[in-house]
C-alpha cells in the first residue's frame, strides 16, 4: 500500500490497542525508502489523557496505568516537523525546526514498524512508540532522550507495551552509527524542505480518525 503525495493521512501512536495520539500529516513522498510526512503548525491533533486531563508524561506511570482515559483534541503548537518512517525499520527520524522555521536537529523516535490502513476517505499509519529516543544535532553529536521514563515503565511488564529493552537500545545504537558516519538521512537530506504553498491546515480531525487501531 502506497500513499499519494499531498494526501492527508493519520499518523497514530497506539498502546495495547488504544490510541495514544493522532497527528494528521501530509504525504511528501512514499517510495521504497519509506514514507515522508509533513505536520504543519496548528494542525488539529488528539492525545490520550486521564479523566482529569493529564497526559501520560505528567504523572507517574504507576498512576497512569490505573487511570481511565479519553482522547482530547487540540492543536499542534510547536514548529512544523518533517517525519521519515524508513520501510521496515523500528524507528522514525524527525526534522525539528526552530521558531523561525530553520533546521534545529534530528530526533530519532524508536518505535515498532508502522502498519498502514486505508478506509477510502481516511487513511493512516499506526506505530507503537517505544519511548526511548535519540537526539542528533547538526554537528552529528547525539544524546539519548527519555531514558528515565523508559526504565520506569519497564518495571511494569504486564502493562508496558515494550517487552524487551535490548532490541530497542540496539536499534538506537544502529541509527547512532548512521548519524556518526553522516549517512542518510543524516547527510543534510530534506533539512531545507519547504512544503507546497497549497497545503492548507485542516480545520479539524476528519471523520474516521479514531477508528480502532490495526495492531
Amino acid at each position: 500500500m502506497r500513499f499519494e503525495p499531498g494526501r492527508l493521512i493519520m499518523h497514530r501512536n497506539v498502546r495495547h490497542g488504544r490510541i495514544g495520539w493522532v497527528r494528521p500529516a501530509r504525504v511528501v513522498l512514499d517510495d521504497d525508502r519509506g514514507l515522508l510526512l509533513w505536520i504543519a503548525r496548528d494542525t488539529p491533533v488528539a492525545n490520550e489523557v486521564t479523566e482529569a486531563g493529564l497526559g501520560m508524561r505528567a504523572i507517574p506511570f504507576a498512576e497512569w496505568i490505573t487511570s481511565r482515559y479519553r482522547l482530547a483534541e487540540g492543536r499542534w503548537d510547536g514548529p512544523p516537523v518533517l517525519k521519515f518512517l524508513p520501510t521496515g525499520a523500528a524507528h522514525s527520524v524527525w526534522w525539528f525546526r526552530d521558531a523561525r522555521g530553520g533546521f534545529r536537529n534530528w530526533y530519532v523516535n524508536l518505535e515498532e514498524p508502522g502498519v498502514r490502513w486505508d478506509d477510502g476517505l481516511v487513511a493512516g499509519i499506526d506505530v507503537v512508540d517505544q519511548d526511548l529516543d535519540v537526539v542528533v544535532y547538526p554537528d552529528l553529536s547525539w544524546e539519548w532522550k527519555d531514558e528515565e521514563e523508559f526504565v520506569e515503565r519497564l518495571a511494569f511488564p504486564s502493562h508496558y507495551w515494550v517487552a524487551d529493552d535490548e532490541p530497542v537500545r540496539a536499534e538506537g545504537e544502529r541509527v547512532i552509527r548512521l548519524a556518526e558516519a553522516e549517512e542518510f538521512p543524516f547527510d543534510g537530506t530534506w533539512c531545507d524542505f519547504t512544503p507546497p504553498a497549497e497545503w492548507d491546515v485542516p480545520d479539524g480531525l476528519p471523520p474516521g480518525w479514531n477508528r480502532p487501531p490495526v495492531r
